[in-house]
């Protein structure tokens, strides 16, 4: 079921909302509400991570898309049932004060008594825990690798960093994080150098070097590549490297351990969606992203 609703407002929303579950179904499925702040260009794709997520998270997702204009107004589609596992509400805010009252607007069409995650798949607010929309979540989501300056946008994130806060970049990495620990857990010897190989501006290989640094209190050389995204790590012990190399593909690197044979393992370039779903299974704030976009902020100072 899809409606369409025109110079519309919240009342009226929730209203018809209410009145499509009673036709369609109830909603206790759904375990959180979405929130995701986008644009026009990018609508689909955010739609269409959103709806995957949903899958394994049965949400309802609030669209909003903000429109420059002298005179506010909401524009409203509701979809629900269509085969989607739980509510879509796409909202077209309209003028300067249905931006600076976005929170107000959006409380009363979440899923009560139930966790918010608010996501800004591109540009976002230099401090999310403080924009009206952000003030409704108990995780923010942002993308430093969607932002025009990642480094630049990176670094704001450290500076206005609040428990809840999380960033995709970082969640692009937790395949590579895996596999070095786990390194380190079968090979426990002092790691003396650490090298990180990455496409120019690669922000997810900003955050591993300050992981790396931060966790094995070494400095952290960078050396870009060709390749997209982070290539190699290679640590450096007395009896020879640690080295984790995706320079030849996009979903098998080559993994070295001294003493052990070289082996394969699966280090695929993930989708949008898989990160998203990763994302929303967890509410609590991230200790060790914390301490890795701390770890910025003092090579910035």
């Amino acid at each position: 079921m899809i409606i369409d609703l025109h110079d519309t407002d919240t009342k009226e929303i929730a209203s018809e909302l209410l009145r499509a579950r009673q036709e369609i179904g109830p909603t206790s499925g759904m375990v959180l509400s979405l929130l995701v702040v986008s644009d026009d260009k990018h609508r689909e794709g955010v739609l269409h991570a959103a709806h995957a997520s949903g899958r394994a998270h049965p949400a309802r997702v609030i669209v909003v898309t903000y429109a420059d204009g002298e005179q506010p107004r909401i524009d409203a589609q509701i979809q629900v049932g269509e085969g989607m596992p739980g509510d879509l509400l796409a909202l077209r805010l309209t003028g300067k004060q249905m931006r600076e009252h976005a929170g107000s607007i959006l409380l009363p069409l979440l899923l009560p008594d139930s966790p918010t995650v608010a996501w800004w798949p591109h540009d976002a607010p230099d401090n999310p825990a403080d924009d009206p929309v952000g003030q409704l979540a108990n995780r923010r989501i942002t993308d430093a690798a969607g932002a025009e300056d990642p480094q630049a946008a990176l670094l704001v994130r450290a500076r206005n960093h609040a428990p809840g806060d999380t960033d995709l970049a970082w969640t692009r990495l937790t395949r590579w994080r895996a596999l070095l620990a786990a390194a380190l857990d079968q090979y426990p010897h002092e790691v003396t150098s650490a090298l990180v190989r990455s496409a120019p501006d690669n922000a997810p290989a900003t955050l591993l070097m300050a992981w790396l640094e931060n966790r094995l209190g070494v400095q952290v050389r960078h050396e870009t590549s060709d390749r997209p995204g982070v290539s190699e790590v290679r640590l450096g012990t007395a009896d020879g490297d640690i080295v984790l190399n995706r320079g030849g593909s996009d979903s098998i690197a080559l993994y070295n351990v001294p003493g052990q044979p070289e082996r394969k393992v699966a280090l695929k370039r993930r989708p949008l969606t898989e990160l998203l779903t990763e994302e929303v299974q967890r509410m609590d704030a991230d200790d060790i992203f914390e301490a890795a976009v701390d770890t910025i902020l003092k090579q910035a100072s």
